[in-house]
C-alpha cells in the first residue's frame, strides 16, 4: 500500500501530477488565514468551540497551537462542547512530519494570536442573518490585501498551501455559493448538519441581494476570509502552484475567485474524504462545476484510531478545518508515508495533549 491508495482524484485529473511534483520538491509553504463571522454566534450553527463565548478564541488558539503545541489565549486547545479536538491537531501533525514551514495571517479575527503573524487590519464579518457582512469597500480592501500577501508568499515557494480557521464559515460559504449562482449543498462540523437552520439564515441573507455583482454578493452574505483568500489565490496562482486546503469554505473561495480571475493551471483543492464522502454535501461536483482544476481528497485513516476523539472525525464530527486535508496530502506526498503512518503520529500527538490536561 502507498499513500496514493489513500487519495482520490477528481475534476481535471490531468493536472494532478504537476501538483504532486511541486509537493515532492519539499519547498512548500503553509499559510493559515484566521478570521471571524458573527454568524457563528447563532445558537446551533457550529461546534467550533466549547460554548458561545469561547468561539471567538478558536481561530487564534488554532494558530497558537500550530506554533507552540499549546494555546495562550485560552487554557486548552479548541474543542467541541463534548471534548473533540480541533482539526488543527491533524494539521500540526502533518506539517511537523514533513518539515513544511507555516505562517499565520489575521484577516478579520476578533482576537489576535499571541505570536508573530501578518496583520491585515481587516474587520471581522457581521451576522448575515440580520445585516450585511461587510461594506462593498471592505470586500475590495480584503481582496486587494489578499493579492498583496499572496504575491509575496508565492515567490517563496513551489506550492503555497492555504488553510483557514473561521467558525461558522460553512454557513457564509453556502450563502456565497448560492448568491453566485451555484447549486451548493455544504458540510457541517456537526454530524446532524443543521440544514434547516442554515437555509433559514442563508435565505434571510440572500433576500438583501440586489445585483449579481460578486463584490455585492460577498458584502451582503459572505465573510472576510473568502474575500482575502480569493485575493491570495488570484495573485499567487500567477506565480506558483496553490493548493486550497479545505472543503466547503474553500469551494466558496474558488467560486468568488472564478469571478475575479485566477490561474486554473496552477490551482488545486485538497481536503479530507470526510468532506467528499458527506452525503449532505456535493463537494466534488460543486468544485468541478466552478473551475477546471484538480481535486485531491485524502482518507487519514482515523476510523482505525484507538482514541474516540480522533475516530470522531470519521463519524461526521468536524471533518475538516485549519487546512487539515491539504496538509495531510502535502505531508504524504513529501514523505511517501501512508495513512497508517500518519495515524500513528496523530495518536502520539493526541496522547501528548490529553495526558497533559
Amino acid at each position: 500500500m502507498t499513500y496514493l491508495d489513500d487519495f482520490e482524484f477528481f475534476g481535471n485529473t490531468n493536472k494532478v501530477h504537476g501538483f504532486i511534483d511541486s509537493l515532492k520538491s519539499g519547498n512548500s509553504l503553509f499559510s493559515l488565514v484566521i478570521s471571524y463571522t458573527e454568524t457563528c454566534e447563532i445558537p446551533g450553527i457550529t461546534f467550533a468551540g466549547a460554548d458561545k463565548n469561547s468561539i471567538k478564541f478558536t481561530p487564534p488558539a488554532d494558530a497558537e497551537y500550530l506554533y507552540y503545541g499549546y494555546c495562550k489565549t485560552i487554557d486548552q486547545i479548541p474543542m467541541t462542547p463534548d471534548g473533540k479536538p480541533t482539526p488543527a491537531l491533524l494539521t500540526k501533525t502533518a506539517l511537523e512530519s514533513c518539515s513544511i514551514p507555516h505562517i499565520v495571517i489575521n484577516a478579520g479575527s476578533k482576537i489576535s494570536p499571541q505570536l508573530p503573524f501578518i496583520q491585515t487590519g481587516l474587520s471581522h464579518g457581521r451576522n448575515i442573518s440580520i445585516e450585511s457582512a461587510m461594506s462593498y469597500s471592505q470586500v475590495s480592501q480584503a481582496v486587494d490585501y489578499g493579492r498583496m500577501v499572496g504575491r509575496n508568499l508565492a515567490f517563496m515557494t513551489d506550492c503555497l498551501i492555504i488553510g483557514e480557521s473561521i467558525p461558522g464559515g460553512t454557513t457564509t460559504a453556502l450563502a456565497v455559493l448560492l448568491g453566485l449562482g451555484f447549486k451548493a449543498k455544504v458540510s457541517s462540523s456537526i454530524p446532524n448538519n443543521p440544514i434547516e437552520l442554515k437555509n433559514e439564515i442563508v435565505n434571510l441573507a440572500l433576500e438583501r441581494l440586489t445585483s449579481k455583482d460578486p463584490f455585492h454578493v460577498l458584502s451582503e452574505v459572505g465573510d472576510p476570509m473568502i474575500a482575502f483568500v480569493s485575493g491570495m489565490l488570484s495573485s499567487a496562482s500567477e506565480i506558483t502552484k496553490v493548493m486550497l486546503a479545505g472543503g466547503t469554505q474553500m469551494a466558496a473561495v474558488l467560486a468568488f475567485a472564478s469571478k475575479i480571475g485566477f490561474n486554473e493551471q496552477n490551482t488545486a483543492i485538497g481536503t479530507t474524504s470526510y468532506i467528499s464522502d458527506d452525503n449532505n454535501a456535493n463537494f466534488k461536483s460543486l468544485v468541478t462545476e466552478i473551475a477546471d482544476i484538480p481535486g485531491i481528497t485524502v482518507n487519514p485513516g482515523l476510523k482505525n484510531s484507538k482514541f474516540s476523539g480522533l475516530k470522531a472525525f470519521s463519524q461526521g464530527f468536524v471533518k475538516e478545518g485549519a487546512g487539515a486535508g491539504g496538509s495531510i496530502i502535502a505531508s504524504m506526498i513529501k514523505t511517501g508515508n501512508d495513512s497508517n503512518h500518519f495515524l500513528t503520529l496523530a495518536e502520539k500527538e493526541y496522547h501528548r495533549l490529553f495526558t497533559s490536561l
